[in-house]
């Protein structure tokens, strides 16, 4: 995927660490472990900022970087195994999880300093409502992307267009149970940040429906199918239906008109980390603004972080995909945690429903 890095990003970048590197001959003081999704931070390809090694030359702390496919990945790691983390980066809802359950520990917001560079509504967001046990990473919201050239006469502005048959056999749906069934939840009048097994059961029907219409069940899949001009019609992350626009001039992105799911990754210290005072360092650098626009260039969502947005591309930060309008927000919702019967409950009905 090509993205863009600001000139002001690395001119930045480039002035802290000349100050540090004398100080980073040597071994290590130290290490951390790292536990992040995959694909999600600025990693020196494509001449794009190392984050980690401009890290680990600023502070000589060691950083053991893996990652994680989903969130319920991360919580069986940390809640079933003697796996010890120092950072991890998980959604909205499994940081209230993992709150709820006692698996993380408060943090010393005073060796974050760069926190108080964060947008106000990061601060004490609803799933840590105390603003105590997180800090914000990215953002970003769910989206439309279809092609111009297989939809025509139609301007798709609503998550009906997923089912709309015109499109049989080249609508694509979320292979991601949360995300497929809060589109199917809000068309049936269901705010999905937190639900029933009932809204569960009227999502199921509308998610049947939807079925016969559709080519596949996609996750990454989705940016070759979009990008080769091989499906018609997809939701997705809309900071990544920016890159894919990029890709093919033909694809065209929309933020639905009933409003969508905002999602928040945020830096967390899980209850048994080792070196906490490594993992805040790390927290806050990258909180840095600098190190925040690095990482929302390259993976093109949106930077908590109010001083980063300014560093940015143009074209990447005046992206309404990548940074939707105030008045698109105040329709958007946040995933809350559901009881564990609800959501195997769910899961169960999606496997059911691919069957």
């Amino acid at each position: 995927m090509k993205k863009f890095f600001s000139a002001f990003i690395a001119l930045a970048i480039f002035v802290s660490c000349a100050v540090v590197m004398s100080s980073c001959s040597g071994g290590y003081d130290g290490e951390i472990n790292v536990y992040n999704w995959g694909d999600y931070i600025s990693d020196g390809s494509d001449d794009y900022l190392d984050t980690i090694k401009t890290f680990e030359e600023e502070y000589n702390i060691k950083v053991n970087y893996t990652t994680y496919e989903t969130n319920e990945e991360l919580y069986n790691i940390l809640s079933s195994s003697n796996s010890s983390y120092d950072v991890i980066i998980p959604s909205d809802y499994m940081v209230e999880k993992l709150i709820d359950e006692g698996l993380l520990q408060k943090l010393d917001y005073s060796k974050i300093p760069n926190s108080k560079d964060l947008m106000d509504n990061f601060k004490k967001p609803s799933y840590d409502p105390n603003g105590e046990y997180s800090v914000a990473y990215s953002w970003n919201v769910t989206g439309l992307v279809y092609n111009k050239t297989m939809v025509k006469n139609k301007k798709p502005d609503s998550w009906e267009y997923l089912w709309d048959k015109d499109l049989k056999g080249s609508i694509l749906q979320f292979n991601n149970n949360r995300d497929a069934y809060a589109i199917a939840m809000q068309l049936c009048g269901i705010t999905p940040d937190k639900f029933s097994k009932k809204d569960v059961d009227k999502a199921t029907v509308k998610l049947k429906e939807q079925k016969p219409l559709l080519k596949k069940y996609v996750m990454d899949q989705v940016f070759l199918e979009m990008e080769k001009n091989q499906s018609a019609i997809a939701p997705y992350y809309a900071g990544d239906i920016y890159t894919m626009m990029l890709n093919n001039e033909n694809l065209v992105g929309v933020l639905p008109k009933e409003g969508s799911n905002l999602f928040v990754d945020a830096m967390c210290v899980p209850k048994n980390a080792s070196n906490v005072d490594g993992a805040h360092k790390f927290i806050n650098f990258m909180t840095r603004a600098d190190i925040s626009a690095a990482n929302s260039s390259y993976i093109t969502y949106a930077s908590p972080v109010k001083s980063a947005k300014k560093l940015l591309d143009k074209d990447l930060r005046e992206s309404e995909l990548v940074y939707p309008p105030d008045d698109y927000l105040k329709k958007c919702y946040t995933f809350h945690n559901v009881d564990d019967e609800t959501y195997s409950y769910m899961q169960e009905q999606f496997v059911k429903l691919m069957s």
